[in-house]
């Protein structure tokens, strides 16, 4: 710790030899930070701190009007190394709503789809599958509801979803959970062959004290470590702060 602002390891670019990956989730509110100013460039300089190889958004496309995205395409090739999964209905959004799935660009998305979900607003999820060192990893960011029964039938609807697709890979799903217990309630609604990274506090940014925020993976996926993401730029450019944990993938 410096300055109380945290270090992270800085994966570099390298080959998929180890095969170890970083993955982050964050809710970036659109842009607009605790200073009140959208500033999207803000957000992905916090996502170039955190070096991750996949990253889970949400609330990233606004929600009135044409729904445009805070993030573009554009932006994301200027400013970071990262290329989203084409998951849009809409002209102007980058992901649908609101969540959106990067990954590095030397990382190949296989197919991309949206699921719905049973909600009182507007609520989805959406999942892609992507190519790792020659694995197979399905990746499913959501932003679940804020009434407790909504969230469970949300996640009911997810993990059918999942079961309904015909190949099963190591699978990693993340994002705003909307729940303030620190409870393993979602990994025995995904099932048996799943288990939840242990939350910590990431909301609200100036002063964490809920774990909103959280990383479900597969049984055949190591954890090896994870944190929230403290930094002078994290602070200020959310509500949340980013949460990111490194993985080892299953090798055959």
């Amino acid at each position: 710790m410096v300055g109380g602002d945290q270090i992270v390891e800085q994966y570099g670019r390298r080959p998929w030899t180890d095969f170890i990956m970083r993955v982050a989730s964050y809710n970036i509110r659109k842009s607009v930070g605790l200073d009140r100013k959208r500033n999207p460039e803000r957000i992905l300089d916090v996502l170039n701190e955190i070096n991750a190889d996949v990253v889970f958004l949400q609330e990233v496309d606004r929600r009135i009007g044409e729904r445009a995205s805070t993030l573009s395409s554009e932006l994301l090739a200027q400013h970071t190394d990262y290329h989203a999964a084409d998951i849009t209905i809409r002209e102007h959004s980058l992901g649908w709503h609101g969540n959106a799935i990067l990954v590095r660009k030397e990382i190949e998305f296989q197919k991309a789809w949206r699921i719905e979900l049973p909600t009182l607003e507007p609520r989805g999820a959406i999942a892609a599958d992507i190519l790792v060192a020659g694995t197979t990893v399905r990746c499913v960011a959501t932003h679940l509801g804020l009434i407790a029964r909504i969230r469970k039938a949300q996640i009911k609807k997810i993990a059918n979803a999942l079961h309904l697709e015909p190949d099963d890979p190591p699978t990693i799903i993340a994002g705003d959970f909307n729940e303030w217990r620190k409870s393993d309630i979602h990994t025995e609604l995904f099932g048996d062959g799943y288990k939840m990274i242990d939350p910590q506090p990431s909301f609200h940014s100036a002063l964490p004290f809920a774990a909103l925020d959280r990383i479900v993976i597969s049984k055949d996926i190591e954890f090896l470590k994870s944190d929230v993401h403290r930094s002078k730029k994290s602070k200020v450019a959310s509500d949340h702060l980013p949460i990111w944990a490194d993985l080892k993938l299953p090798q055959d």
